[in-house]
């Protein structure tokens, strides 16, 4: 089970299947924040340096089990919340994380692998202060993808799962058990759920709404700009701070 954030900084994460429009939104919010005057620090799911080239061999070679491929992802998290997503919530910056564990919940547990030793591999982590679930139904997803790209990847598709022959059958097949488990995860973590299927411009409200009432009352690690030098302020032409 994951624990309370006791840390200075806070941890908002973004959650929904390939193609719910999750990552257009956390870009916008990281913009947002930064523009707020909020230290903020972007991380993003399987993107550690240390098991990368790993990651691509395996997939490439379509090694992997639906074990080795849930502890592989496992170290790329923990090394990315040791090194870099830890230390920034003890400095009181906001961590804004495009997948968490929940992906893991959903997907590993899609492809067989037992909930509660998932649950257990990632219990080293700190629960959320806001986890925004954008749920989109599946047909929507799948021409967002095939309109954004050329081809759905294997992966992506559960074809290692044998669920069938056709990569968008299975990938309609497959997204639909990790809806299953993230739909489950709701009242189990507390999800604030968005509908991925409204206007960009309307979901960005919802979660700023959201933020802001997480944030309310909230003091983290600041911005420091310099400020420009002025006539009128001693201080400043002194080359001051403004804080």
């Amino acid at each position: 089970m994951l624990k309370q954030n006791p840390y200075k900084g806070r941890l908002i994460v973004v959650e929904g299947i390939d193609g719910s429009g999750k990552s257009t939104q956390i870009d916008l919010l990281t913009k947002w924040l930064r523009k707020q005057g909020n230290s903020v620090y972007f991380s993003e799911w399987n993107s550690s340096e240390l098991v990368k080239s790993t990651t691509r061999l395996g997939k490439s070679e379509k090694m992997f089990t639906p074990t080795s491929f849930s502890l592989l992802q496992s170290t790329d998290f923990a090394h990315r919340w040791e090194n870099k997503i830890l230390p920034m919530l003890k400095a009181g910056v906001i961590v804004l994380a495009d997948r968490y564990s929940f992906t893991a919940f959903a997907r590993d547990v899609a492809r067989g692998v037992d909930p509660i030793w998932v649950r257990e591999l990632y219990s080293f982590a700190v629960m959320p202060d806001l986890v925004l679930y954008f749920k989109v139904p599946l047909d929507v997803a799948v021409k967002r993808i095939l309109s954004s790209r050329a081809k759905i990847k294997y992966y992506e598709a559960g074809m290692d799962l044998g669920l069938s022959d056709n990569k968008v059958t299975s990938f309609k097949m497959f997204q639909q058990l990790v809806i299953d488990q993230y739909d489950k995860m709701v009242d189990e973590f507390g999800f604030t759920v968005v509908d991925g299927s409204i206007s960009v411009e309307t979901q960005q409200k919802l979660v700023r709404a959201a933020v802001d009432k997480m944030l309310a009352g909230w003091e983290g690690l600041p911005v420091h700009r310099k400020s420009k030098p002025s006539s009128k302020s001693p201080v400043s032409a002194a080359g001051g701070h403004n804080d």
